[in-house]
């Protein structure tokens, strides 16, 4: 029979009149009646809730053989229900309808012997209440039974028969059997794997509000394992087990409102959700938890809090944790450094198989980060990450192979690590194992295969190996030469921060390789490269602020990035700073300072600071004056290719400075400077040639190098090659061609070229006057002479003797034995100055000894000079200035003047010898030129060639 009820007020009537119904039965002795008068006193219902009745009516109608009630006392004992607990007598009541075949019972049986519960453990015979329950039907117990039989509880493992248990109570309902089902069926565990049937199992156990299933279903959804993927439904049965409680489904839904996977992206809902789980404990909730308040993700930044997560995360195994955790220690992020903790959990970590962290454990042996350093150590955490598989790892043991970092060098090995990490994808070992290849390192040389992967880690991003790609374009290797692409490939790196691509990128746009020309944009990456500490970069931005190239000249700025260039060890930078020092560019001037970094850079294999370190030694400059070292110098810079070196190297053979003479070497070394397209080479070659100086005379090939030099913008020889064209020297007499070579050399600041210009226009007065007095003033003693003779006789300028006498001196003291000749001329006779019979006499002997037939022809008429006091006044006051020390070179030359001319005192060449000596080697052109007269006619010495022509060399300035 149905009962209708029609509302709240006459169901609780109804329930009131049978609770007075159950008591009346009740204490008449009904045993069900007591059952239900206990169940109604235990839940309330028709009276006010008393668990003690409930438990007495349990008792009463238990004690009358009711096993339902037995069943509902035992539970009362086991619980402390209405009574004292008692799980012994809670045991005792099981017992009693267990035997008599209550399958609810048996149940509750063998749940007291499987956990000990009012009597011994004894999983065997829980095993036997819960067969028995079981085969009565009760879904619970078959639950259990399938249990014992997948994990051999009191039984024999046997996963078919838990298989079929399983089954039977989830058929029953059993939301648990009908979870453990869906494991069955996706595992194929005791029976066959059935990824379909084990969804429709998960769906039923979901659908009866169980949570891991809901949790699993869901991940069906979201993997498409046994359904077709559904990542909407996959994200509603995260969140019904989320907020059943599950906190793998709270990580998951999480996962998904961080992504937006089957939902809306919602970060701050991602985070409460990791909340929720972390707090019930899941290892990877608290993590990424962790990792929000680490980065500010759906919640305010925390680097405290995120630590703490981090450590909850990591106590409770999570890798991921443990290896953030080590990072927390090692910076200092939410906590105090502490890099031996840092150490201990990345130790923790790499022990247990991690190869992040086992390459992070030979960084921390490697460099003695919260431990002793240990290289040893270091390269056997390297060689478990690398056997592990870790890319990283594996490029890090290479470089401990090619090094010999805590093992025995071996370079091979360390090839066949690159290899791997490079084929896993590295761009840092791909990078080093294109430099094997490129150098052949553990290897056969194969520039094509270090192109390959040089290309292949600088499409990886590797700045490195984008610059060195680029130089391989640059330079063919390993591929065609294409400028262009070298320019891409080195602005890539560039930009990425690389200084050798930005000083690389500015030497493009310097130069206009495979770009524009653009001399801003090639300053503003040298200014890069240099802010990055990159020494080649600081040198060329110094040389653009010293010459104004893409930005204002400011030399202070230049003096200042030479000197950063130079400190940082730049060979370059260093020559470049010496040249700031010798001539004072953006700094007071210091030769010590010049001499000491064209050394330091000298010995660097700079041939430019070879050269001037060794004029350093040849004239003297910031350091004591040596023509050996000086010689040495010029060698091994003229070894290194430097045509002006080979061309000063040439220069010393030939007049014996700091060596032996030897023209022949002088030669050799002038040919390799002229065909290294040195102009200066070129010229001297040319005047080998034509006097035979160190190999077989030949005007022609004289002539060719004359043209060469002067082809090059060589004044001087352009000169000469007016020489030969105007007197017919290896070519055809040409007085045009002569004439045109002289204008450019005379143009060209040459003073031999502006006098035989001066010469060429002895039609026009006024212009020959004009280049004489560029040739005097420039130091020609030709020159000089003949502007003399333009004074004296008023060609193209008013006459003026004074003028005259003054260039006559300036060409007789320079050497020229014209010069002198028509000196010794304005003394005899007093023109433009007062009339000197003994200085005349001197200017012609002097003038004569130099081959002057005019001097010799004065001489012979016997021109006679008295002495006098005044002479002897003058002599003593040289003798006594050279005797005290006095270092005037050019008094000790007139005092050489005195004893070679008896002046003052009685005529003795020896003296006058000695004394020019001194004069000459104090650099006094005067006292060279009278060495090499004494040494050329035998004057107070024995008559020598060799020294005559190099100290009139040294006098004339040949270079």
């Amino acid at each position: 029979m149905e009962y209708i009820y029609s509302n709240e007020n006459e169901t609780i009537n109804i329930k009131e009149e049978e609770f007075r119904q159950y008591l009346k039965s009740a204490e008449r002795g009904d045993c069900d009646a007591q059952l239900n008068l206990g169940c109604c006193y235990d839940e309330g219902i028709g009276t006010i809730k008393d668990e003690e009745k409930a438990f007495q009516w349990y008792l009463k109608s238990a004690e009358g053989g009711n096993s339902d009630a037995q069943i509902n006392l035992a539970l009362c004992y086991k619980k402390g229900i209405g009574t004292i607990k008692d799980e012994e007598k809670a045991f005792q009541w099981y017992l009693k309808p267990a035997e008599e075949g209550n399958s609810e019972a048996q149940f509750n049986l063998g749940i007291c012997y499987r956990n000990g519960i009012g009597t011994i453990k004894d999983e065997e015979k829980a095993f036997q209440w819960y067969l028995k329950s079981a085969e009565g039907g009760n879904g619970n117990a078959q639950y259990n039974l399938a249990l014992c039989y997948k994990k051999g509880i009191g039984t024999i493992k046997d996963e078919e028969k838990a298989f079929q248990w399983y089954l039977k109570s989830a058929e029953e309902g059993n939301s648990d059997a009908q979870f453990n089902l869906g494991i069955c069926y996706k595992k194929g565990i005791g029976t066959i794997k059935d990824e379909e049937k084990a969804f429709q199992w998960y769906l039923k156990s979901a659908e009866g509000g169980n949570g891991n299933a809901q949790y699993i279903l869901a991940f069906c959804y979201d993997e498409g394992i046994g359904t077709i993927k559904d990542e909407e439904k996959a994200f509603q049965w995260y969140l019904k087990s989320a907020e059943g409680g599950n906190s793998n489904a709270q990580y998951n839904l999480a996962f998904c409102y961080d992504e937006g996977i089957g939902t809306i992206k919602d970060e701050e809902k991602a985070f409460q959700w990791y909340l929720k789980s972390a707090e019930g404990g899941n290892s990877n909730a608290q993590y990424n938890l962790a990792f929000c308040y680490d980065e500010g993700i759906g919640t305010i930044k925390d680097e405290e809090k995120a630590f703490q997560w981090y450590l909850k995360s990591a106590e409770g195994g999570n890798s991921n944790a443990q290896y953030n955790l080590a990072l927390c220690y090692k910076k200092g992020i939410g906590t105090i450094k502490d890099e031996e903790k840092a150490f201990q959990w990345c130790l923790k970590l790499a022990e247990g198989g991690n190869s992040d962290a086992q390459f992070n454990l030979g960084i921390c042996y490697s460099n003695g980060i919260g431990t002793i350093k240990d290289e040893g150590k270091a390269f056997q955490w390297y060689l478990k990450s690398a056997e592990g598989g870790n890319h990283v790892g594996q490029n890090k043991l290479g470089i401990c192979y090619g090094n010999g970092i805590g093992t025995i060098k071996d370079e091979e090995k360390a090839f066949q690590w690159y290899l791997k990490s490079a084929e896993g994808g590295n761009s840092n070992a791909q990078y080093n194992l294109a430099f094997c290849y490129d150098e052949g390192i553990g290897t056969i040389k194969d520039e094509e295969k270090a192109f390959q992967w040089y290309l292949k880690s600088a499409e990886g991003g590797n700045s490195d190996a984008q610059f060195n790609l680029g130089i391989c374009y640059s330079n063919g290797i390993g591929t065609i030469k294409d400028e262009e692409k070298a320019f891409q490939w080195y602005l890539k790196s560039a930009e990425g921060g690389n200084s050798n691509a930005q000083f690389n990128l500015g030497v493009c746009y310097h130069n206009g390789i495979g770009t524009i020309k653009d001399e801003e944009k090639a300053f503003q990456w040298y200014l890069k490269s240099a802010e990055g500490g990159n020494s080649y970069g600081q040198n060329y931005l110094g040389y653009c602020y010293q010459h104004g190239i893409g930005t204002i000249k400011d030399e202070e700025k230049s003096f200042q990035w030479y000197m950063k260039s130079a400190e940082g060890g730049n060979s370059q930078g260093q020559n470049r700073l010496g040249d700031c020092y010798r001539n004072g560019i953006g700094t007071i001037k210091d030769e010590k300072k010049a001499f000491q970094w064209y050394l330091k850079s000298a010995e660097g294999g700079v041939s430019n600071a070879q050269i001037n370190l060794a004029f350093c030694y040849d004239e003297g400059i910031g350091t004591i004056k040596d023509e050996e070292k000086a010689f040495q110098w010029y060698l091994k810079s003229a070894e290194g290719g430097n045509s002006n070196a080979q061309f000063n190297l040439g220069i010393c053979y030939h007049n014996g400075i700091g060596t032996i003479k030897d023209e022949e070497k002088a030669f050799q070394w002038y040919l390799k400077s002229a065909e290294g397209g040195n102009s200066y080479g070129q010229n001297n070659l040319g005047y080998c040639y034509q006097h035979g100086i160190g190999t077989i005379k030949d005007e022609e090939k004289s002539f060719q190098w004359y043209m060469k030099s002067a082809e090059g913008g060589n004044s001087q020889g352009q000169n000469r090659l007016g020489d030969c064209y105007r007197n017919g020297i290896g070519t055809i007499k040409d007085e045009k061609k002569a004439f045109q070579w002289y204008m450019r050399s005379a143009e060209g600041g040459d003073s031999g070229g502006q006098n035989n210009l001066g010469d060429c226009y002895r039609n026009d007065e006024e212009k020959s006057f004009k280049w004489y007095i560029k040739s005097a003033e420039g130091g020609n003693s030709c020159g000089q002479n003949s502007l003399g003779y333009c004074y004296r006789n008023g060609i193209g300028t008013t006459k003026d003797e004074k003028n005259a006498f003054q260039w006559y001196i300036k060409s007789a003291e320079g050497g020229n034995h014209l010069g002198q000749n028509n000196l010794g001329y304005c003394y005899q006779h007093g023109i433009g100055t007062i009339e000197d019979e003994k200085k005349a006499l001197y200017w012609y002997s002097i003038s004569a000894e130099r081959g002057s037939s005019y001097a010799q022809t004065s001489l012979g008429n016997g021109i006679e000079i008295k002495k006098t006091k005044d002479e002897e006044k003058i002599f003593h006051r040289y003798l006594k200035s050279a005797k005290e020390g006095n270092t005037d070179a050019d008094g000790q030359n007139k005092l050489g003047y005195c004893y070679l001319l008896g002046i003052g005192t009685t005529k003795d060449d020896e003296k006058a010898f000695q004394w020019y000596i001194k004069s000459a080697e104090g650099g006094n052109t005067g006292g060279q030129y009278s060495l090499a007269n004494c040494y050329f006619y035998g004057i107070g010495t024995t008559k020598d060639e060799k020294k005559a022509l190099h100290w009139y060399m040294k006098s004339s300035k040949v270079e």
